[in-house]
């Protein structure tokens, strides 16, 4: 268990308003207006960007601190991290794991006071781990990733993202495995058309489902259909925001976290006829960019001061890797998300070459005294 001492309802509430209002920027960046598919876990990105601000000082914690929104080295927030780790991993009736690790390079000296910091309060374990050995280190951080994801997200690294100047790499990973508590007849299942675009239409195995007697949440706005659909132990459930006139990027650009609270209080219990397709997602993403555009820029060049993790300034993050799963069927729904932060060296200390391929002098000198014993000039070494 991790520690959750000094959390309070109201740290706790104030971390997830912090965790909500990263996941509505972030999905900003991703979508862009484009019609390709998105999906990712704000949560997994959250928690490996905040274990890396752990270890952030002066301009970075700064930037890190107005993209992820809670104060850094806080004893109740951290409780409150705790307590939301905790909360979330307890079997229930559905399956919700998360679980967090460092890989640093062996012998490499990070400060004990970072990794205890991280392992008491974010329940990351560090392991030590050889970067020079790429292909090996990939397959040990994959395998993790993959055990700690039911098998879902595979290959989450390549020997590629590893080289000699990683000195650590941070991950999350988050599963969820979760039943309808209203599960969708599969013999009601059809192929029906979904339009893409007015252009653009596909055949999909459609569910659906209209039992009378089963009340859903749901609410409307103008431009709006909104249903919650709960799993099975009424703890979790999917909100789908489906727009009228086929519009998603008005949806995108009121979609925040002020609205999404404000049209989860309008829901309320009615008799709803859904029609919903099923579906499997895959996605990827190197979200360098989009932080950097979020505003944490430093902590991405060789300003960057991370010295809260070694005594020195020698780190910064090099990319921050994110994959994600999501299937949805008539039973139920199954997603996972892992992510990575890459700390490498700023630089390799410059290694002058001293190639004496021409003629030159030597001295042999006694070093006490400073006496030269032997000196002379070679011009042809043969």
């Amino acid at each position: 268990m991790a520690i959750d001492t000094n959390a309070t309802a109201e740290s706790v509430d104030s971390l997830v308003d912090a965790m909500n209002d990263f996941s509505f920027e972030m999905y900003k960046k991703l979508y862009s207006n484009s019609d390709e598919n998105v999906f990712f876990s704000p949560y997994s990105i959250f928690v490996a960007l905040a274990m890396t601000y752990e270890g952030a000082h002066g301009e970075t914690a700064e930037e890190m601190y107005n993209v992820l929104h809670f104060p850094q080295d806080n004893d109740t927030m951290l409780c409150s991290f705790g307590r939301i780790y905790n909360l979330l991993n307890i079997d229930k009736e559905y399956t919700l794991n998360t679980a967090n690790a460092l890989w640093i390079q062996e012998n490499y000296p990070f400060l004990q006071e970072y990794l205890s910091f991280i392992e008491n309060y974010y329940m990351g374990k560090a392991s030590e781990i050889d970067f020079s050995n790429a292909e090996q280190a990939a397959q040990l951080i994959n395998h993790w990733v993959e055990e700690n994801t039911k098998g879902k997200i595979k290959d989450l690294l390549s020997s590629g993202d590893i080289h000699p100047l990683t000195k650590l790499i941070l991950t999350n990973a988050v599963y969820f495995k979760g039943i309808w508590k209203y599960q969708f007849d599969p013999e009601s299942t059809l192929e029906k058309d979904f339009e893409i675009s007015p252009e653009n239409t596909v055949k999909v195995p459609m569910m659906s489902f209209s039992e009378s007697s089963v009340e859903l949440s749901y609410t409307e706005t103008d431009d709006l259909q909104i249903l919650e659909l709960p799993y099975t132990g009424d703890k979790l459930s999917m909100m789908i925001l489906l727009p009228k006139e086929k519009d998603i990027p008005n949806v995108e650009n009121m979609i925040n976290y002020e609205n999404l609270s404000h049209w989860r209080n309008s829901l309320t219990k009615t008799a709803v006829q859904v029609l919903l397709p099923k579906f499997k997602l895959e996605t990827e993403y190197q979200l360098k960019n989009y932080l950097m555009d979020m505003g944490m820029q430093v902590p991405f060049t060789m300003d960057a001061d991370f010295s809260g993790m070694t005594g020195h300034q020698e780190l910064f993050i090099e990319k921050v890797i994110h994959k994600a799963f999501i299937e949805v069927n008539e039973e139920g729904t199954e997603a996972a998300g892992a992510t990575s932060v890459h700390m490498v060296l700023k630089s390799v200390p410059d290694v002058i070459e001293f190639n004496a391929d021409h003629p030159f002098i030597l001295l042999i000198q006694h070093g006490e005294t400073g006496n030269i014993l032997f000196m002379g000039k070679v011009c042809n070494p043969q």
